[in-house]
């Protein structure tokens, strides 16, 4: 929608143009327009990016949440595994999973949402345990509310902004790996 041209489009005549109102910058040495293909080319990174950032967060939520509420052995057994899972280097640990899984758009954002998601879930896991000692969250535990409740009602929307914060970074950084892999 947004490109003027088409990715491909050929136009011999327009060769090496500089960039003008016609062709905002430029053309290449086929006649190409520029801002097309750059529009065309983002598509796929911005589509990638966004989906493995809002797996990431969810995944990010789910482990955050759970452990974080928990606690006990079941946030020390998550999250040394969590630890374990952040010793490897990122693109390694992408490299093999796209290789064994094989290539394609479904299993980059998979791969890429996983690795993200359960390295963020650290920060969503200290954001609910500040926040689980809140009076409110006391006061709703001895009103005899559920943990799902109180996990949906009253921990998710007090966390909320370190969760945007996260999605956004996550978005940036999903785009960069992507681009290396």
């Amino acid at each position: 929608v947004l490109a003027p041209y088409g990715m491909n489009q050929i136009s011999p005549v327009n060769r090496l143009k500089p960039p003008s109102v016609r062709f905002w910058l430029g053309t290449d040495h086929l006649g190409r327009d520029m801002l097309s293909r750059i529009l065309y080319g983002a598509q796929l990174s911005v589509i990638i990016g966004f989906a493995a950032a809002t797996l990431a967060t969810f995944i990010s939520i789910f482990l955050g949440i759970v452990t974080g509420y928990l606690g006990g052995k079941v946030d020390l057994v998550v999250q040394r595994l969590v630890d374990a899972w952040m010793s490897f280097p990122e693109l390694i640990i992408l490299i093999v999973v796209v290789s064994v899984l094989g290539p394609g758009m479904p299993q980059v954002i998979f791969v890429l949402g996983l690795t993200f998601g359960i390295a963020g879930s650290r920060i969503v896991r200290g954001a609910v345990v500040s926040v689980r000692e809140n009076m409110y969250i006391h006061a709703a535990q001895s009103m005899g509310a559920g943990t799902p409740r109180i996990l949906l009602q009253h921990i998710l929307p007090n966390i909320l902004p370190p969760v945007i914060v996260l999605f956004t970074t996550r978005v940036g950084a999903v785009i960069l790996v992507e681009s290396g892999l």
